[in-house]
């Protein structure tokens, strides 16, 4: 589990794809102070496995449903990427919970700067926007932000110069895909809905109970 919080930015050094597959090799700093093999790194929003490490760098396997739902398809090499390692059990949980589980991706269709911060606008699909809402929270390539205005077929969010500072996120041109990782509250809440039996806590169900 993640927090959306990046620690650093990195680069992509090596990206070599298979036919659906892929395997890179990402250069990095403070996230492999403790690293080891097997460990989970967010990879701008995809959590992935590290397979292989050195001084300044890790190596992961990206399987063929990460390339699908995810933007590392138009990736290449001097990519630059936003990374978090997973959170550790006695850290402070200053973002929100983020599984580093690519829901789908949007495409950026404005920058506008608002004083001191970033107004990014972002087109999404229909199966994504009913997930999010306004002042909810969401995670674009990895970063937990606020979503700060809705459209019929967008979404708005607001940057501001430390998240700047600190991502890739105003490295990103209009057209470009950015990951979406939406809230995990209402997917869990829609798939339990669609169980209708009386472990299910739904308006039939609170009704016959009294509420």
């Amino acid at each position: 589990m993640f927090t959306g919080l990046i620690e650093e930015t990195g680069e992509i050094l090596e990206i070599k794809r298979g036919a659906l597959s892929a395997r890179m090799k990402i250069a990095a700093h403070k996230v492999l102070e403790d690293v080891k093999v097997g460990d989970s790194i967010c990879v701008n929003g995809i959590c992935l496995t590290v397979t292989e490490f050195d001084a300044s760098s890790f190596s992961v396997d990206v399987m063929p449903e990460t390339i699908r739902a995810s933007s590392l398809k138009e990736a290449g090499s001097n990519t630059k990427v936003n990374l978090e390692r997973a959170m550790a059990m006695n850290g402070r949980f200053g973002g929100h919970i983020v599984a580093g589980h690519i829901d789908g991706t949007g495409k950026v269709i404005s920058k506008n700067r608002e004083e001191n911060a970033v107004r990014i606008k972002i087109r999404a699909d229909r199966p994504l926007l009913k997930y999010i809402i306004n002042k909810g929270s969401i995670a674009l390539d990895g970063v937990s932000l606020t979503v700060a205005s809705l459209g019929a077929d967008w979404f708005e969010v607001s940057i501001i110069p430390l998240t700047a500072e600190d991502t890739n996120l105003l490295d990103k041109r209009v057209g470009d895909p950015i990951n979406i990782e939406c809230d995990q509250v209402g997917k869990y809440i829609e798939r339990l809905m669609e169980f209708k039996d009386d472990s299910v806590m739904d308006l039939d169900y609170l009704s016959k109970n009294g509420f």
